[in-house]
């Protein structure tokens, strides 16, 4: 294999790990070519799952540990005892330039921290941000950040503006990057006084890799005239809650009316080409893999509770923002 894509895999984190982390990591192998992966875990357990798949023995190297940080430790408990954990070796991968990146669904807490100990931040970032992929009319939106800052200021906001655009370049290369900014209404004259200052600064200064769209409002999110959503972390987490609460409501809302009538269950029938483009719209596998910005390895965070489908997915995003070279182009257009 002519220098692969290295991707380090915490293999047991997050639910039904490692059977979903492996068939996932097959999945994704028998639609791509030349990634290899470094899979961190209990040998014991992946061995029997991982030989009645079929990836080849070269495109993957196990690294036995015992040790696994539990989804109920807390950040800091993990990251003192965690040095011969599966998430904390695969990360090390990293800093040691053994892998080119890493995916856990492990504990996301004690990932951000462990990432932060053993990784250095890009020069110029004071903080990294979680982003994700969401769905919108015309396409994807990234959004950031979900949580990693409770509190920004101006600097940060900017700072997450540029680490958006750069991912958002490195996923749709052939798309035009379009930020804005999460507030309370569409004026100049709306939200606090780090939100209206951003705005100003981002609209003066212009940047060649996004062009800067203003205000968006939360009811505005999916509509498709940004692409690239930028805010505090207390605000990002709240929408993203909201937004997957809502995601989930209508889903189920719309299967009990398909399903509790005659009529219900004729008339799906009838749409079960639209409900089925609608079910697939919805599906949170299909945008499974939020991205810690700021560090200067890719850091990948897959959903505890998401199956293989949705981890090969994470595996998927993590391919194309190391072939996109997003941590390049983040050192290039940070100010």
């Amino acid at each position: 294999m002519d220098n692969p894509i290295k991707i380090a895999v915490d293999a047991m984190g997050g639910e039904n790990s490692p059977t979903k982390v492996i068939k996932g990591i097959e999945i994704h192998n028998l639609a791509t070519k030349n990634i290899f992966y470094n899979i961190f875990g209990n040998t014991k357990l992946i061995e029997p799952i991982i030989n009645q798949t079929k990836i080849s023995k070269n495109n993957y190297k196990l690294i036995h540990t015992d040790n696994i940080i539990e989804d109920t430790d807390s950040a800091l408990s993990a990251a003192k005892r965690g040095k011969d954990t599966s998430m904390w070796l695969s990360i090390e991968s990293l800093r040691k330039e053994e892998s080119d990146a890493i995916v856990s669904a492990g504990n996301t807490g004690a990932l951000f921290v462990i990432a932060k100990l053993n990784l250095k931040m890009i020069e110029k970032i004071d903080k990294p941000a979680l982003s994700a992929l969401w769905p919108n009319k015309n396409g994807m939106n990234i959004v950031l950040d979900l949580g990693a800052n409770i509190d920004c200021n101006e600097k940060n906001l900017i700072d997450f503006s540029l680490m958006g655009a750069a991912l958002h370049k490195s996923l749709f290369e052939n798309e035009e990057s379009k930020v804005a900014l999460l507030n309370i209404g569409s004026e100049e004259l709306k939200g606090n006084n780090i939100i209206k200052n951003t705005y100003q600064t981002l609209n003066d200064n212009k940047n060649s890799l996004f062009k800067f769209e203003g205000y968006i409002e939360g009811n505005q999110i999916m509509n498709g005239d940004v692409n690239v959503i930028v805010t505090d972390g207390f605000t990002g987490n709240v929408a993203l809650k909201t937004a997957e609460g809502t995601a989930n409501f209508i889903t189920s809302e719309l299967r009990e009316a398909m399903s509790s009538t005659f009529l219900g269950k004729v008339s799906s029938i009838l749409n079960l080409k639209n409900l089925k483009k609608f079910k697939k719209k919805l599906d949170p596998r299909l945008y499974n893999g939020a991205i810690l910005l700021g560090l200067d390895k890719p850091v990948i965070k897959s959903h505890g509770s998401t199956d293989e489908v949705g981890f090969a997915n994470s595996l998927k995003v993590c391919e194309k923002i190391i072939k996109g070279k997003l941590i390049d182009k983040i050192k290039k257009n940070i100010i």
